[in-house]
């Protein structure tokens, strides 16, 4: 049996502004229009004949990934879904889905760990590259991928090909750190390195065992934090998602599944492979994936160039316009607008780093945020007020909540809404609206089968997402 494992989170800083922190890599749209969550789940589902899946991520990003999913495969409703309340790295995500694997499944059982935010595009030679790592795995091996390398990468960890064990299986010689351009061309030429492509496959009980050994803390840690839960919750044959409890999981230790095992166990084996692989770590590797101009220009959406070579352009709506340059990368969201040299794009990160110092919402926020019942565009955020257009999808209803420094005035656009304002509910159609003063318990609801889309008008002294203070949530987060 092979259960696939996605670990689907992390910042993606590199891909600012189109990743934040609140809508990052794994949810970007790539040039086929899905999102690379979705491509993942399609990967995962085509080696693993049609079992289920786990996922681990946030509990910010559960409800978004589900909707992912269902789009891919109706039956993903039902997929376990483990919610970290902190991010500990990859080798505590990967012991809490060995040790909710073996619940259902026994530890004999083989887990596939993939990044949700990884692209292949040679998905035969995955298939047959799985097969092999289950192979192996099976015998007891902890298995990771080997990438043929294209090129001389500098910002890859590497692996070094040692004695054949099981074509196309390899003992590991050794895991190097992501290397100088002069390495990684010499890596090149040696034709034993490969890019290390952070997906595994191990049975459960193999890598348990592993972290016992290599990481005796941890694992007791894990143990007793698996224990304490409750035994209901803890059933991964529920359709409810495994939360795990905040204060236990943030003492774990903060530590790679390559850190805690893989380089320090003697029963590890690569499998060779050429899949065609990028982690899409950046915008250059993001403007490869579309098709280039004559004048070696990649685009998408409204651009329009004159005398431009070299570039990345892309355009949620509006239009750009550039003449005259060369070796850049332009992208604009809307409300921001990135403008790097092409070789240099990697470094949007410090100006991310920036922004959180500020506490600016770019960091974080798109202007259209997406939330478990719909989502909301702001359309503008003054002083004195904030507008927002909401979406609130068929069924989907907001918590009962109330403001302290700030009142709301909703206009139904579409569809029908079903609103509470203290102790009266009432149903407004198109063109209706109702007022919320501060302090006013309410709750909105879309009672039909169309999706409801409604302007917000709030007035105030203060608009942040924290002057929220819930009462009832269908979403468990009072």
């Amino acid at each position: 049996m092979l259960i696939p494992v996605i670990l689907s989170g992390g910042a993606g800083t590199r891909l600012w502004p189109v990743s934040r922190k609140a809508h990052p890599k794994p949810f970007m749209l790539l040039a086929d229009g899905q999102s690379l969550a979705a491509h993942t789940l399609q990967r995962a589902l085509a080696v693993s004949a049609g079992s289920e899946v786990i996922t681990v991520t946030a509990r910010d990003y559960y409800f978004y990934t589900r909707d992912i999913y269902q789009q891919v495969a109706a039956e993903a409703a039902r997929y376990p879904f483990i919610l970290e309340p902190s991010a500990r790295n990859t080798a505590p995500a990967i012991a809490m889905a060995a040790l909710a694997i073996r619940a259902r499944h026994g530890g004999a059982a083989c887990m596939l760990v993939m990044p949700a935010d990884h692209l292949i595009r040679k998905l035969d030679n995955f298939s047959t590259a799985v097969q092999a790592a289950t192979q192996l795995a099976n015998a007891g091996r902890l298995v990771t991928f080997g990438i043929v390398p294209t090129h001389a990468e500098t910002g890859y960890g590497y692996i070094r090909l040692g004695d054949e064990i099981l074509a196309p299986g390899y003992q590991v010689d050794e895991f190097v750190e992501k290397p100088d351009l002069a390495t990684a061309m010499a890596y090149l030429e040696d034709g034993r390195y490969r890019w290390n492509a952070g997906i595994f496959c191990f049975r459960c009980d193999a890598y348990l065992q592993a972290l016992h050994q290599h990481q005796p803390q941890l694992h007791a840690a894990v143990m007793a934090l698996w224990d304490g839960l409750d035994a209901l919750q803890s059933d991964p044959a529920t359709e409810q998602p495994l939360e795990l409890p905040a204060a236990a999981y943030a003492e774990l230790e903060s530590i790679s599944v390559d850190y805690a095992v893989m380089e320090k166990a003697d029963n590890v084996a690569v499998v060779d492979a050429d899949l065609g692989w990028s982690d899409i770590g950046s915008w250059k590797a993001i403007s490869e994936l579309y098709e280039g101009d004559e004048m070696g220009n990649h685009l998408r959406g409204p651009v329009r160039l004159a005398d431009v070579h070299n570039c990345f352009v892309q355009s949620e709506s509006r239009l750009i316009a550039a003449v005259g340059v060369s070796n850049l990368v332009i992208v604009d969201t809307g409300d921001v607008v990135l403008v790097a040299d092409r070789e240099r794009s990697q470094e949007v990160k410090q100006i991310v780093s920036q922004l959180h110092a500020e506490d600016h919402d770019a960091a974080t926020f798109h202007s259209t945020v997406h939330r478990p019942w719909g989502s909301y565009t702001v359309l503008e955020d003054a002083d004195d007020c904030k507008v927002k257009r909401l979406v609130v999808k068929p069924g989907q209803v907001l918590s009962l909540q109330l403001h302290h420094r700030r009142s709301e005035h909703w206009t139904v656009i579409r569809g029908r809404a079903k609103v509470r304002i203290g102790d009266q509910e009432s149903v407004l159609q198109a063109n209706q609206s109702a007022w919320i003063p501060v302090a006013t318990l309410h709750r909105l609801e879309n009672p039909g089968s169309d999706d409801l889309h409604l302007i917000e008008v709030q007035t105030g002294d203060y608009f942040g997402e924290d002057d929220i203070e819930r009462f009832e949530d269908v979403y468990g987060r009072v």
